[in-house]
């Protein structure tokens, strides 16, 4: 739309907000995440993190297939808390996207606490 002074303004166009959700998986201990995880989701992924490390549980599983996005920052704070993990405990990661498989091998390649599943 042209204003008096003839220059156009630039119409807001809002975006759709980042979502993420995690539950409990019905079969094994562990959490199925969906969505996106970004800058804007990343307080809701480190909560699902400290639930997900927080028991005792020398296994724990990590759902993915239905992660849309994850940024180096979500891949780091999961490497932080595997790292965090108690002597012989890992994560198991299940479907992961594929960025997510290579960021861990570009930058955590010698991370021995996390694991992707071959399923």
């Amino acid at each position: 739309m042209d204003t008096p002074q003839g220059t156009r303004q630039a119409t807001s166009q809002r975006l759709p907000a980042a979502a993420l959700e995690g539950g409990p998986l019905r079969d094994r201990a562990g959490l199925r995440v969906v969505g996106e995880i970004s800058l804007t989701t990343q307080p809701v992924w480190e909560r699902l993190l400290e639930e997900l490390v927080g028991g005792d549980e020398p296994v724990c599983h990590l759902e993915l297939s239905a992660v849309s996005f994850i940024d180096v920052r979500g891949v780091a704070s999961l490497a932080a808390a595997a790292e965090a993990l108690g002597e012989g405990r890992r994560i198991v990661l299940w479907r992961p996207p594929a960025s997510l498989r290579r960021t861990l091998e570009l930058f955590w390649p010698e991370l021995s606490t996390i694991e992707v599943a071959q399923s």
